[in-house]
């Protein structure tokens, strides 16, 4: 259960940092994400618990939007995560990695981006997931769903600092 809800949280703070409101641009869809973002959300578990979500984001971005590189911190009342991620867009496909020190959890992320929406899938050694994630104007949303798991949805919005 620790290792999904940390990688859940690194995917639901990787995942909005993958396109922009201009993902079809000339640049990459990373172009306008470098920065801070911070934001929160709802774990929400199989019997209907729930659990507040709170995080802070900081994204480097190179090879002219391309590429992406995620540190983030999540925390909630149980879990505290220190979490690292890159990530690499070509002709409409995404693919990267996670990964978390404090639990050596690691995982792979890969999917499309077509416009404002991405649909992915994450694994992990032990866990799989699917993600879709929408954005706008200095906010993004990702809804995760894991499969096999206590968690029944992850659900995290973050804003432009």
């Amino acid at each position: 259960m620790r290792k999904f809800v940390m990688a859940s949280a690194a995917l639901a703070a990787l995942l909005p940092a993958i396109v922009s409101g201009h993902a079809l641009a000339a640049s990459g869809p990373f172009a306008n994400m470098a920065g801070s973002w911070t934001g929160g959300g709802t774990l929400t578990m199989a019997g209907g618990q729930s659990e507040r979500l709170r995080c802070r984001a900081a994204y480097g971005v190179g090879e002219d939007g391309r590429n992406l590189r995620l540190n983030l911190t999540c925390a909630s009342d149980s879990y505290n995560f220190n979490l690292a991620g890159d990530v690499r867009y070509q002709a409409g496909a995404i693919v990267g990695s996670w990964s978390e020190s404090s639990h050596n959890a690691a995982g792979t992320i890969s999917g499309r981006a077509d416009g404002n929406r991405i649909e992915a899938i994450a694994r992990g050694d032990n866990f799989s997931a699917s993600l879709a994630l929408t954005t706008g104007p200095g906010r993004q949303s990702v809804v995760i769903q894991p499969q096999g798991t206590d968690v029944r949805t992850v659900a995290v919005r973050l804003n432009r600092r």
